[in-house]
């Protein structure tokens, strides 16, 4: 999936929520079905790269290294290896890094990342808004036209749902997976929202919080996409009102 585009969010939250009923079924427990379907997604990252690229249904995959998972712990025999799990810790280190390391990584290869200019909260406004036309008609002209030349897309995962876990580069290719991941699909909706004190996007499927999209402007242009698509980040958007934090 790293070397291709960005996944629709319905389908993240689908494959998510089918490896829980699964482990939910086969141990009988919410909780350990959770860590079971961690533990899944830490398998998946810690395959090369190149072998994660030749797993045809990624679904199957991590349905059948779910179910293994389980087994493993009704038999007592715990933690059950996956084929091809080995000999790369890559994966690993690298899903659901901090976006600030990631851009320190930039940086420090030579790739020149600006300090954004002050930008009124107007401006900011209504380029969040031109973005959530641009997704919502799916005019990758008009997202082009939006970004930066050199913008960059994070998507944070937290190494629990098939997000990209590396950066994405250029107005065109960030244009490309945003589109991707936010096609409006039956059930999923895309609303302006404030994120840090600023406009930004949140992306809901069935109701439910998927992601939660801040944006960083310079020059009256996006120069930088975080998308937090980690569970556990976005527990908080989806407790109810006057729940306790």
């Amino acid at each position: 999936m790293d070397r291709a585009s960005a996944v629709p969010l319905a389908e993240l939250l689908d494959e998510r929520r089918y490896l829980l009923d699964v482990a939910c079924w086969m141990l009988g427990s919410a909780g350990a079905a959770e860590r079971v379907v961690d533990e899944t997604y830490r398998r998946w990252y810690g395959l090369p790269e190149a072998a994660r690229g030749r797993i045809e249904v990624p679904r199957s995959w991590l349905a059948k290294t779910a179910g293994g998972i389980c087994l493993g712990r009704l038999t007592g025999s715990g933690r059950l290896d996956t084929p091809g799990t080995a000999g790369s810790a890559d994966g690993l280190r690298n899903a659901g890094r901090p976006a600030a390391t990631l851009l320190a990584d930039r940086a420090a290869h030579g790739v020149r990342v600006q300090r954004p200019r002050p930008v009124t909260a107007y401006q900011h406004d209504v380029l969040a808004r031109a973005v959530r036309e641009a997704c919502a008609a799916q005019d990758a002209g008009l997202l082009v036209s939006l970004l930066a030349p050199d913008a960059t897309a994070l998507f944070d995962g937290g190494g629990k749902v098939r997000a990209l876990a590396r950066p994405v580069h250029g107005s065109r290719q960030v244009a490309a997976s945003l589109l991707a991941l936010l096609a409006l699909r039956p059930r999923t909706t895309l609303t302006a929202h404030s994120v840090n004190g600023r406009t930004g996007l949140v992306a809901r499927y069935d109701h439910q919080v998927a992601a939660v999209i801040s944006l960083t402007v310079a020059d009256r242009r996006i120069t930088c996409v975080l998308i937090v698509l980690n569970p556990d980040k976005l527990r908080p958007w989806n407790r109810p009102p006057g729940s306790p934090g």
